[in-house]
């Protein structure tokens, strides 16, 4: 076999290689823009939960001294 189409099989093979590659970094690109996304959205939700906890914490830890006693004293 001459050394010029061992040289273009061997070409030829790296290119296929490199399309493949190609659309593996596209494929692998777009899944990392989707899950960002969806870690922002999870960061959101997150961020509005703590407050709503917040707020149901503040508003059981009311003072129990101020209240009077219940009816079976």
């Amino acid at each position: 076999m001459p050394i010029a189409t061992t040289l273009e099989e061997r070409l030829t093979e790296l290119e296929v290689r490199f399309a493949f590659l190609e659309d593996t970094v596209a494929v692998l690109n777009s899944t990392l823009a989707a899950h960002d996304r969806l870690l922002g959205d999870m960061r959101e939700e997150f961020r509005r939960l703590h407050a709503e906890l917040g707020v149901v914490r503040s508003s059981l830890s009311h003072d129990s001294a101020s209240e009077p006693p219940p009816p079976h004293y």
